[in-house]
């Protein structure tokens, strides 16, 4: 498989991501609100929906992709996937779901970009840290004025990035060995 054809691979996954973490708000949980959110424990007496471990994902996804697409693809998939919230969230969390998650792709992008010659692991690690904290603070901001569900948003979507680093620490090696993308 070519650099190019697995950047293709990430860019499906990182558009799989919205719709599955969708999904997964409404199915997925060891708690179901009615009228609600699934709720998933994130740590000793904490809860978030679901969906957040799929939004840690595309954090990551979205960073592979621009690290085998370059940036041009990365932005693009932004926009894609900002439209695609929009249209799949509820509609009483559409305003706050699309603006979250473009603000939180655009702010991951823009910690990537300048580190991502000092190491994948590290991009990816700080990008996905800045974004899933943008994310939880506009999303939570916009949907209920409040921030009272922030740890549970932060941990649910931080441990899907720390998930990933042993996984990306292989692929830079990898790529090293094969002398792709630094």
């Amino acid at each position: 498989m070519t650099a190019r054809q697995e950047g293709f691979l990430y860019l499906l996954g990182f558009a799989l991501c919205i719709p599955a973490a969708n999904w997964m708000i409404g199915h997925i949980g060891t708690v179901c609100v009615p009228q609600g959110p699934c709720l998933i424990p994130v740590a000793p007496g904490v809860m978030a929906p679901s969906g957040v471990l799929m939004i840690g994902l595309a954090l990551v996804l979205r960073d592979l992709v621009q690290r085998r697409l370059g940036l041009s693809w990365a932005f693009a998939a932004i926009l894609a996937g900002t439209a695609l919230s929009a249209l799949l969230a509820p509609p009483a969390l559409v305003l706050a779901s699309a603006v979250a998650f473009l603000l939180s792709e655009v702010a991951d992008l823009g910690v990537y970009t300048p580190l991502q010659r000092r190491g994948l692991v590290l991009a990816v690690l700080a990008s996905g840290l800045v974004g899933l904290l943008v994310d939880s603070i506009a999303f939570l901001w916009l949907a209920f004025g409040n921030l009272d569900l922030l740890a549970g948003q932060v941990l649910g979507k931080l441990w899907m990035v720390l998930a990933a680093l042993p996984l990306l620490h292989w692929l830079r090696r990898r790529d090293a060995r094969l002398g792709l993308a630094a």
